[in-house]
């Protein structure tokens, strides 16, 4: 292929390739010769413009297809637009004599068809150039076509579009005879035609203006001409050309008018009285219609009725959305008129009424949900409501007309019933997408949408009824707050009107609307309800038989109020459970004879009023099991079933009662037997085994009954065919954007669509997605389609026995009819059949034997033959699924065998297609039928026949079997790649684009093949590449294709590819692509390309964001897309289509894509993205509002910016207009997701400093912190907005900002933050969310914010703080008003939300006051030493913390209570459901008994903060505040039945303080042991850490400590729950925190051992202290029981910390006790503070111990805390100790002085212990295996002498252990280290100085000796640095220290030592000045300590100084030299400070 990427056709290369390569070759060449041309300099293609033009006229002549035709034209045209021009007018004379030419055989026919295309190109490109020439190629073209085959007149009609595009109004003068010529092709056979025929028309009217003036009719009729017998494509073409034709009429301008006298400009009125008449009487013209009026023949078809809808919307959506708003009045009525009594025929019978108004709601759904923003749609809802008012008042007039029966027989009630069903569905749509910011329409009075809508609730029509209903319904689910008033109203209603049979039904279909609705309202409504429906329903149905005028309506009501009662779920039905299962009980008889003595006695009405009142019963149970699943339980079965039987043996009677009473029965045995069929589909088959024989005779009877005539098809086989095999069935089984009323030609012209009326009960279900309205089928339809769900149920639990009878029976009734009949039993039959190996396949069922096959096999094939293609691919995915379910290889291998031998010998499409697709389902199902000579045959013959050219079907088939084959057969298929994906491409290249749906097959060949190759398609080798190029190929193919369906799959090929080799995808040619299908009218190709880009953007955001701005600005062509990515970029052309959107999924790939893009380049175009959200936020909000706020307090900056956003919505039209609230929350939770990966990005943006610095340095740069403005009004905006919604968005982002920015510093003002300037938009922001008609979720929302503002320290001074706090205020006053004050319009758990929130709030806040007041107090310790300067900012921090806790403080009384009782209720709701019993009847404090479910999760939420707040509180107080007449048990709300779970009447008046305190305290440690004993995964982690928090707190105070150290069980089990919660979170902060709460507990232990021994000593005084009892854990004997012992527990949990930390430490880890050293090594910050902080409990535990018990645990703890020594004992610089070491020695410290070692009966023990312990500690210095340690020698000396000084002396005084410490002293004091050594003798001198001489003198004697002599040894060798001086005055400091302890006779000696030693470090007054730092310290050290040592041993200095002269004469001129440099220091301040030197010369002056 590469050899074809040049300027000229490499012939010599072309010639070598065979005839199939030759022809890929030349379009790759082509492909790349249309991007070539373009870039190639001018001079270089004139230079060779001659042979190439050659060789493209060349290649016409070789037959080309039509891909490759339609590149050569391209290409001539592009050739000739750069180089020379002349010679065009040779080329087209030579496509001329082409098309002249006679020749009609088909081989020369591609070749005219290329010069066809070719004309149309070159005029379409170089246009007037070729001006004079084009009238005589125009007649030619137009010649050609009269006898021209379909592809011929197709590829004429696109050609004169070109030809009319390239010469505009130049070709004016052929405008009469293309029209002409397009008129007959408009009506032509071929549907390919029809649509080119109108894409030329289309351009025609452009400049023809007769199309849209004089010949405006005769166009209108010709179109509607053409709807009639069209397809989904013509009619999406004529519409188009239709409406745009109309528009062009209604708009064109005077000016031009007048110049041209002809042109008549017509009227809206007039414009759309043509549609109107299109849609009223079709193609029949004015005259001809009258006589069928007269015959009463409809003669409309529903295609011309669908098309001219189509065209009502193109004609609207042309005009666009302001036309609209003008003039939506006009078009309503219009509209409207349409379905109303003034157009009867239109309306004659039902079907065709449900047709039409299918219709006006699609046009109203279409032009006023799509084109208008929400402020125009509330416009427009007025209009429809006032639409409706003129009807009710028409209806009102007759309705009070005197008599009944004058009255029922008037045509105007009916005749308004369509009109108002349509605007009412209109209505509630409009408002359902609304949301709640429909709230202002709805308030306004002077509309009364509510009154209108409740009006004709009583309208005499059941279907105006209903959609009333509907449209109520609508109400409550966009405004939550109207569920409830609207369910009172209406219940109030039923109750009232209850003997107007109208009323009963219209306003039991509201309520059940209404029910309906809850479930999409999360706020719900107030539980009582439920009680109020069930009494009415209960009533009605007691009174139905007392007055038969009403007996049905009351009947059919009460089960209705029933049924959809079921809806609201298992926690609201469980209440209502017993009182519907009797009425189920009651409505059934119980015995068979009492049915049949039933049968005889009624008459007919008796007879509908019980078949009604049993299918609605059937109904009710139907959606009790279907939404309360949870109250199934095997009793509620039980009590189901007994009625089930007699409900069977009714059905079985129905027939003969049918006989017995008449046709009036009809409709409700119906109705019965769908219930009843419906219900028993529900239930666990074996409930009704034993009915099983007789229901399954009605299912057959059903399937085969004689009087049902239509076949619907198309409702019950597409959910048995496999999703993948209807798209063989073209569009009409697609989803499109029409499919709404697409639907309805589906169906069959004997079928009307659905329709709420045939069925009220469905009023309450969930329409079905992409539906506004639920649309159930007619009884007959929905009869039959429960029918064959049943039967797959039931006839996969049958005996294999009866299956064969029933099939033979089955088969018999097919042969027995005939025609149409025998068609419809078929359909009914294969599909039931179909359903049931659906149903054995899911539970794994088998067939059976043998016998059943034959039937089963004879059945399929039967239906695989038939002529209705539906049937034949639910046929092939039975024949697979038989072959699933048979599971047996032969039987699978002679199913294959028979399709082959069929497709080889039969000719006819209908065989060949359906065997082909069952080949291609049977691999579907069983992967590679076995063998690959199967494989092999498969794929011959599908090659064959996808070659066959004759059949397009059969090609379609074909092929879409062999994608099939190739998905499933996976590697076995490799051998096939190459031929197979030739033979696509060969076929892409040469099937002719009008059979579009070969092409889609071939599509999803190609995907296939693509798939399977995968990341192969990488390979670099030349079989790969030429795969790989082949792929590109095909996909470039399709890609051109004219169908949007087959470019669809050409995108989702190339993203395959990109997937699997991303670097051969040309990204920025698939990207243009993409954009340009943006916005296309197809639904699938729109899906397509957002699939595609949205894995795009996973891997390459950037890159395609920019791929897409600079393909728009290249753009040469003319692409102009509805969308403007020039301006806003593909992001903000995302945001803008995702806003007009209306498919679902579709905007949720489109969400998912701009989260993608978001997350890669959010950060890197920051300022790009706020602007796009601030735009979309900016777009529909209230400038005015917004400014006033905002502007007050910015920075001048940004004032300006402000002014031009208030500015720009006048003068340049903004990119978003009216964005939709849902793309408005959209954008706001962008905003919270580009915060957050900021936070990721780095600090800088949240530093203001650090970002303008940043961005001085490079101002491309970007900070969020410079945002900040922005930020706050986006959420401002958002927070303030209609939208409930959007303002749950808005405070969720203000949250965020002022989480994130809350500790940002403002640079100009220190001491301030940045957050600080926006006090007054944040109050503005949230003031709104506490008024009183706020929903709860939006205040509690508002309170969280609300807290968090408060916390976040941003705001100092009070005053400013006192407004957000206000809000707080009177949200907690709502609080104390009680359960009587809380808003009756939603659940009772959203009260208990808001309350909760609240509460939490508050918490929140008080924890934060107090933790500042501790840090305060921490502070103001310190601020003694702070300096002046700052006292100012300090005052004000302490005023602030001060007064926020004195602002809560004011409310704490009550804040208290109401937590404590929150605290209640939520250790209520956390028992296990066990326990249901001993709740509360009425509910706790804060929820309800009945809303306890919904409850709950609230709770959950709030409660840890409260814990913790409580505590505080508690503490604070000291536990002792309660006032015991007041307790806990009243709290200030009367309504709150609290005390701990007892009755509060008869013990709420003896409760002590201690007893209430005792409650307290177990509710507190109970919530806490509960939530920390299993804390769910999901539980966050701030809820652990207040909890742990919470119980710090607690037990800081003595009390409480008292209780747990005096419970011993207690303290171990809440070790064990901390211990658990150690092991399951990792969180360093938790661990530090649960270890803070162990050591408290083991505080608590150790005080109650305290007190218990000293109360005993007290009492016992006199007695001897032997006899005292022992106290503390272990007894006498030391025995520690694990589970029941404290220590035993704290053990566990210190063990678990330090193992985890430092795994060496377990003996199992490291093979032996003994443990081999391994290096030490040094633990992280966090890891060691959990490990010290492990170390101090362990050191505690002895002193819980009694003597014996504490010998148990000695060894281990030693065992740990030597093990953390040496573990960690890593030398640091300058000699620390790392922190653990530290914590060691403590630790070690704090046990070696442990009383325990010193008591009587544990003594002995303890020393061997500590003896054994300070063995260990020596052995880690010790050489392992002769090598030396890494220990530090600092720290192990540092335990030695812990070791030494805390023990008692037996323990070291052995002389072994002493010998060994010497040793360790003595290398020490050798160290090469000076640190080492400087340590050696801090350590020595506080061993030296021990008072226990036993211990100090061994010590003393071994090591004196040697320090001397080191001091002895630095009078050589001066100190050269500072380390060394320390270590001579260490030295000499110990000299000192011996000779203060040294005895008489051996202090001379050590004087006699020191003092030679100190003198010769002295310095004489000359070398003084010239010395080092060191030996100046050095001598000043020295000097001091002779000073000092003269005097106390003055007869020895003496003695030493008149030994030696030098050494005196030293000494004084030392003297001399310091007291002369005194005095030069000194003079200067002589005069303030005699004393100094004078106290000097005292001192030496001592001779």
């Amino acid at each position: 292929m590469e050899l074809a990427h040049s300027l000229l056709l490499n012939e010599e290369a072309y010639n070598q390739l065979g005839e199939f390569q030759k022809a890929e070759f030349i379009f790759e060449w082509l492909r790349f010769l249309e991007k070539l041309l373009p870039v190639t300099s001018r001079a270089d293609v004139r230079e060779k413009q001659k042979k190439l033009a050659e060789q493209l006229i060349s290649l016409l002549n070789s037959s080309p297809g039509p891909p490759t035709r339609r590149l050569i034209a391209k290409n001539l045209a592009i050739l000739y637009s750069i180089g020379d021009t002349l010679s065009v007018y040779q080329t087209v004379d030579k496509c001329n004599e082409l098309i002249r030419s006679k020749d009609d055989s088909p081989s020369y026919l591609p070749t005219k068809l290329a010069a066809v295309v070719c004309l149309g190109y070159l005029y379409k490109k170089l246009g007037r150039i070729l001006g004079n020439s084009f009238t005589d190629t125009v007649g030619n073209v137009l010649k050609a076509m009269k006898n021209a085959e379909s592809q011929g007149r197709y590829e004429i009609m696109l050609s004169l579009q070109n030809i009319l595009n390239g010469l505009g109004a130049a070709a004016t003068p052929c405008h009469r005879d293309i029209y002409k010529a397009a008129r007959s092709c408009l009506t032509d056979r071929s549907m390919a035609v029809r649509c080119a025929a109108a894409k030329c028309l289309l351009e025609l009217q452009k400049e023809a203006v007769f199309m849209w003036s004089t010949d405006l009719d005769s166009v209108a009729t010709l179109c509607f001409k053409s709807f009639d017998g069209s397809n989904y494509d013509v009619r999406l073409a004529v519409s188009k050309l239709l409406g745009t034709v109309l528009a062009r009429a209604v708009t064109c301008k005077q000016a031009t008018a007048s110049a041209r006298q002809n042109v008549r400009k017509i009227s809206l009125d007039e414009a759309m009285e043509l549609l109107g008449t299109g849609f009223l009487r079709g193609s029949s013209g004015f005259l001809r219609a009258s006589g069928d009026i007269l015959k009463g023949i409809s003669s409309v078809s529903r295609d011309i009725r669908v098309g001219v809808t189509q065209a009502y919307v193109v004609f609207v959506s042309t005009l666009g959305g302001q036309w609209l708003e003008r003039n939506f009045s006009a078009l309503l009525s219009h509209i409207l008129d349409l379905v109303s009594q003034s157009h009867p025929k239109a309306i004659q019978t039902q079907m065709d009424a449900i047709c039409c108004r299918r219709c006006i709601s699609f046009i109203l759904r279409a032009t006023v949900g799509g084109l208008l923003g929400e402020k125009a749609q509330i416009a427009a809802a007025k209009e429809i409501c006032q639409a409706i008012w003129r009807l009710k008042k028409v209806v009102d007039v007759v309705m009070s007309d005197g008599n009944l029966e004058t009255r029922i027989g008037t045509t105007d009630v009916t005749a308004s019933q369509h009109v108002l069903v349509c605007a009412l569905h209109e209505l509630g749509s409009l408002i359902h997408g609304l949301g709640t910011t429909a709230a202002p329409l709805l308030q306004d009075s002077s509309t009364g949408v509510l009154d209108a809508v409740i009006s004709v609730i009583l309208h005499p029509s059941i279907s105006v009824r209903l959609a009333a209903a509907w449209c109520l319904r609508c109400i409550a689910v966009a405004l939550p707050s109207y569920a409830s008033p609207l369910l009172d109203r209406c219940i109030e209603r039923l109750s009232a009107l209850k003997s107007s049979p109208d009323a009963v039904t219209g306003y039991s279909f509201a309520v059940a609307a209404l029910l309906g609705a809850v479930k999409h309202c999360p706020l719900g409504i107030p539980h009582g309800k439920g009680k109020v429906i069930m009494t009415v329903a209960e009533d009605l149905l007691c009174s139905a038989s007392q007055n038969s005028r009403i007996s049905i309506q009351r009947t059919q009501a009460g089960w209705l109020l029933v049924a959809s009662l079921m809806t609201l779920g298992p926690a609201v039905v469980q209440h209502y459970l017993p009182r519907m299962l009797l009425l189920w009980k009651c409505i059934f008889p119980l015995s068979p004879k009492d049915l049949e003595t039933e049968r005889s006695r009624g008459d007919s009405f008796t007879w509908q009023v019980t078949l009604e009142g049993r299918a609605g019963a059937l109904c009710a149970i139907k959606t009790f099991v279907s939404y309360c699943g949870g109250l199934l339980t095997d009793e509620v079965i039980q009590r189901l079933l007994p009625p089930l039987p007699c409900a069977v043996d009714l059905l079985t009677r129905l027939p003969s009662i049918h006989k017995m009473y008449g046709n009036a029965l009809k409709t409700p045995s119906m109705t019965y037997r769908h219930r009843l069929y419906e219900l028993l589909a529900l239930l666990p088959p074996k409930t009704y085994e034993g009915k099983f024989c007789a229901i399954l005779k009605e299912l057959v009877a059903d399937f085969t009954a004689t009087d049902n005539q239509t076949a619907a098809s198309t409702f019950l086989l597409p959910p048995l065919c496999h999703q993948d095999d209807l798209l063989l069935l073209g569009p009409f089984l697609q989803e499109t954007d029409h499919r709404f009323i697409e639907e309805q030609l589906l169906l069959g012209s004997s079928i009307a669509g659905g329709s709420l009326e045939y069925d009220p009960y469905s009023i309450y279900e969930k329409a079905a997605e992409g539906d506004s309205v639920p649309k159930p089928l007619p009884p007959a339809l929905s009869v039959i389609s429960a029918a064959v769900r049943l039967f797959g149920v039931i006839f996969s639990h049958v005996a294999e026995s009866q299956r064969l009878q029933v099939l033979e029976k089955l088969l018999a009734s097919i042969k027995q009819t005939k025609g149409a009949r025998q068609q419809t039993v078929q359909l009914n039959i294969v599909s039931a059949f179909s359903s049931f190996l659906k149903h054995l396949a899911s539970c794994k069922g088998s067939l059976g034997p043998e016998e059943v096959r034959r039937p089963a096999l004879t059945l399929v094939m039967g239906a695989l033959e038939s002529n209705n293609p539906l049937l034949r691919c639910a046929a092939a995915e039975s024949l697979a699924r038989l072959a699933q379910v048979v599971a047996d290889s032969a039987f699978t291998a002679g199913l294959a065998q028979v399709s082959f031998d069929k497709l080889k010998s039969a000719r006819d499409v209908v065989t060949r297609t359906g065997h082909s697709l069952a080949l291609g389902s049977l691999y579907r199902y069983l992967g590679g039928i076995g063998s690959t000579q199967h494989l092999n045959a498969c794929v011959g013959i599908l090659y064959t026949l996808s070659q066959d050219s004759t059949s397009p079907d059969v090609q379609t088939w074909a092929l879409h079997s062999l994608s099939l084959i190739i998905d499933s057969a996976g590697p076995l298929y490799h051998v096939h790649v190459e031929p197979t994906l030739s033979l696509v491409v060969m076929l892409l290249l040469t099937v002719p684009p009008a059979y579009a749906e070969v092409h889609q097959s071939l599509g999803r060949c190609l995907n296939a093949l693509i798939t399977m190759l995968g990341p192969e398609l990488q390979g670099s080798n030349t079989a790969v590449s030429a795969l790989r190029s082949s792929c590109l190929l095909g996909c470039a193919v399709m890609q051109d294709n004219p169908d949007c369906l087959v470019q669809a799959q050409a995108i989702s090929c190339l993203q395959q590819l990109h997937m699997f080799a991303p670097r051969h995808v040309n990204l920025s040619s698939l990207v243009s692509c993409l954009c340009v299908n943006l916005c296309s009218s197809y639904l699938l190709l729109r899906r397509a390309v957002l699939a595609c880009l949205r894995q795009l953007v996973q891997r390459e955001a950037a890159e395609v964001s920019e791929h897409a701005v600079a393909f728009v600005k290249d753009c040469r062509e003319d692409f102009t897309p509805d969308i403007n990515i020039r301006e806003v970029g593909l992001e903000g052309a995302l945001l803008s289509l995702l806003d007009k959107e209306l498919d679902q999924r579709l905007c949720q790939d489109i969400r998912e894509t701009l989260s993608h893009m978001l997350t890669s380049v959010a950060v890197e175009k920051l300022s790009f993205w706020l602007k796009l959200c601030n735009d979309v936020l900016a777009a529909s909000a209230d400038f005015t509002s917004v400014a006033s706020v905002d502007t007050t307090q910015e920075e001048e900056g940004t004032k300006e910016d402000d002014d031009v956003l208030t500015s720009e919505t006048d003068e340049r039209s903004h990119p978003f207009t009216n964005p939709k609230w849902s793309t408005r929350v959209f954008a706001a939770e962008c905003v919270c997701k580009i915060i957050s990966h900021c936070e990721n990005a780095g600090r800088a943006h949240f530093d203001i400093t650090l970002a303008q610095e940043r961005k001085q340095r490079d101002s491309r740069d970007d900070f969020l912190v410079l945002h900040l403005a922005d930020l706050i009004r986006m959420a401002f905006m958002a927070a303030t907005d209609h939208s409930d919604q959007l303002r749950l968005s808005g405070l969720q982002t203000l949250l965020v900002v002022v989480r994130r920015f809350a500790s940002v510093p403002e640079p100009e003002f220190p001491g301030h933050v940045i957050l600080e300037q926006y006090q007054a938009n944040v109050g503005a922001a949230l003031r709104p969310a506490f008024a009183p008609e706020t929903p709860p979720d939006v205040t509690a929302k508002a309170c969280q914010v609300c807290s968090a503002w408060i916390a976040s320290g941003v705001v100092s001074d009070l005053n400013d703080l006192r407004r957000v706090h206000q809000l707080l205020i009177s949200s907690l006053t709502k609080v104390q008003a009680g359960k009587e004050a809380q808003s009756q319009l939603y659940n009772e758990s959203a009260s208990t939300m808001e309350i909760l929130a609240v509460l939490k709030a508050w918490a929140e806040v008080y924890i934060v006051a107090v933790e500042r007041e501790k840090n305060q107090g921490d502070a103001h310790k310190q601020t003694l030493t702070i300096t002046n300067s700052t006292d100012e900012s300090y005052r004000d921090l302490t005023s602030s913390a001060d007064g926020l806790l004195d602002l809560v403080q004011a409310d704490l009384g009550t804040l208290s209570k109401l937590w404590l009782a929150a605290l209640q209720d939520f250790a209520l709701l956390t028992l296990p459901s066990e326990y249901a019993s001993q709740l509360p009847v009425e509910g706790g404090a804060f929820y309800t008994a009945e809303t306890i479910e919904n409850a709950r999760p609230h709770y959950h939420n709030s409660w840890a903060l409260i814990l913790y707040a409580t505590a505080l509180w508690l503490t604070s107080t000291g536990f002792f505040v309660i006032d015991p007449d007041e307790g806990v048990t009243n709290l200030s709300r009367p309504v709150t039945p609290t005390t701990m779970c007892q009755d509060s009447s008869s013990r709420a008046a003896v409760k002590s303080p201690e007893d209430v305190n005792t409650d307290i305290f177990h509710l507190i440690l109970g919530i806490s042991v509960e939530f920390l004993c299993s804390p769910r995964s999901d539980s966050a982690m701030e809820n652990i850490t207040a909890c742990l928090h919470a119980l710090q707190t607690f037990l800081d105070v003595p009390w409480p400590r008292s209780k747990i150290g005096g419970d011993q069980e207690l303290g171990v089990e809440l070790l064990n729950v901390l211990h658990r919660l150690i092991l399951t979170r990792e969180s360093p902060d938790i661990q530090l925190a649960t270890l803070e709460v162990v050591r408290q507990i083991l505080f608590a232990a150790q005080e109650h051992v305290r007190e218990k021994r000293r109360s005993a000593e007290v009492d016992d005084g006199a007695a001897e202290k032997e006899t005292l009892p022992e106290f503390g854990e272990g007894k006498d004997t030391g025995g520690l029981v694990p589970g029941k012992s404290l220590v035993f527990a704290t053990l566990e949990l210190c063990v678990c910390i330090l193992v985890r930390q430092l795994p060496q430490l377990n003996p199992k880890v490291t093979g032996s006790p003994a443990v081999k050293a391994g290096k030490p090594q040094l633990l992280s910050e966090s890891g060691s503070r959990l490990v010290a902080a492990a170390l101090v409990i362990l050191s505690d535990i002895p002193s819980v111990c009694s003597p014996e018990g504490s010998v148990s645990v000695l060894p281990t703890i030693l065992y740990l805390i030597i093990g953390v020594l040496r573990e960690t004992a890593v030398k640091l610089p300058d000699g620390q100790l790392p922190l653990t070491v530290a914590a060691s020695l403590q630790a070690l410290k704090g046990i070696l002085s442990s009383p325990m070692a010193r008591a009587e009966k544990s003594r002995t023990a303890w020393t061997e212990f500590l003896r054994s312990a300070l063995v260990t500690v020596l052995d880690c210095g010790d050489p392992v295996d002769g090598a030396q340690q890494e220990l530090d020698e600092v720290s192990l000396l540092t335990g030695i002498t812990v070791f030494i000084l805390s023990t008692s002396p037996e323990v070291t005084t052995i002389e072994c252990l002493q010998k060994r410490c010497i040793e360790k002293f003595k290398i020490a004091l050798d160290s090469k280290d000076p640190v080492v050594q400087l340590k050696c003798y801090q350590l020595l001198l506080s061993i030296f100085q021990y008072p226990n001489r036993a211990v100090s003198y061994p010590y003393i004697h071994s090591l004196a000796p040697s320090i001397v002599g080191k001091l002895q040894e630095t009078e050589k060798t001066k100190p050269e640095n500072s380390a060394e001086l320390q270590v001579i005055q260490e030295g000499i400091k110990v000299v000192a220290a011996l000779i203060a302890i040294a005895e008489e006779e051996h202090r001379a000696y050590l004087v006699a030592c020191l003092l030679p030693l100190l003198i010769s470090f002295l310095l004489d007054e000359n070398s003084l000045g010239s010395a080092t730092n060191s030996a100046r310290n050095l001598h000043e050290f020295a000097l001091q300590n002779v000073m000092q040592i003269g005097p106390q041993y003055s007869s020895v200095f003496k003695k030493v100084m008149a030994s030696s002269p030098t050494m005196k004469a030293r000494l004084e001129s030392a003297v001399k030299g310091n007291q002369e440099s005194i005095k030069v220091k000194t003079t200067p301040k002589h005069a303030k400070n005699p004393g100094k030197s004078s106290s000097i010369q005292l001192k030496t002056n001592f001779f």
